[in-house]
């Protein structure tokens, strides 16, 4: 079973600012078995009961490189209002349309990698589409929106070696804020 202590941190980890490999097919079982794990993981950590008991932050992405493995993967479980989760196994995924509508996460967008509060907006598309495949190589496409979106785009970026911090104007941390959507 995951831990916390089994996903890098930003200020330790250089292969988190590397892209990741194509995943080839068939998938080895080891990251098959990677892959529902990083899915339970994600679930425990939106249990609050289970996230305060274990000393875990809740997270509703994951991907291989913040295991310290460069193999274009993530997952994502998103838990709904009715307690039911939406989830995505995406291997090798590529956005291929965007909205052009911008939107950003009111709070401030956050990272199980980055154990710290990064004060700025991150600018993201509001609806994108992504073709990818699954954990048996089959290819899927599904156009998202809003949080699962925003997920979506930051996780690819893991997968390229980009930090959503990096996507914050060092200069103006808000900047273009009133052009964009809070969500």
């Amino acid at each position: 079973m995951l831990k916390e202590k089994d996903i890098l941190d930003e200020r330790k980890s250089k292969i988190l600012r590397q892209k990741s490999n194509e995943v080839t097919f068939p998938m080895k079982e080891e990251d098959i078995s990677l892959i529902n794990e990083m899915i339970m993981y994600l679930r425990l950590s939106q249990d609050e009961e289970y996230a305060e008991k274990n000393n875990i932050r809740a997270g509703m992405g994951l991907s291989a490189v913040q295991l310290g493995k460069l193999k274009r993967f993530f997952v994502i479980s998103y838990k709904k209002e009715d307690g039911t989760f939406e989830e995505y196994k995406v291997v090798n995924p590529k956005i291929v349309s965007n909205s052009t509508e911008l939107i950003y996460v009111e709070e401030g967008e956050g990272c199980l990698s980055v154990n710290r509060y990064v004060e700025g907006i991150v600018p993201r598309y509001a609806r994108v589409t992504v073709e990818y495949y699954d954990e048996f190589g089959n290819k899927k496409e599904v156009r998202v929106r809003e949080e699962i979106a925003v997920a979506f785009q930051h996780e690819i970026d893991h997968l390229n070696g980009i930090l959503f911090l990096d996507r914050i104007d060092k200069k103006d941390p808000y900047k273009n804020k009133d052009n964009m959507r809070s969500i």
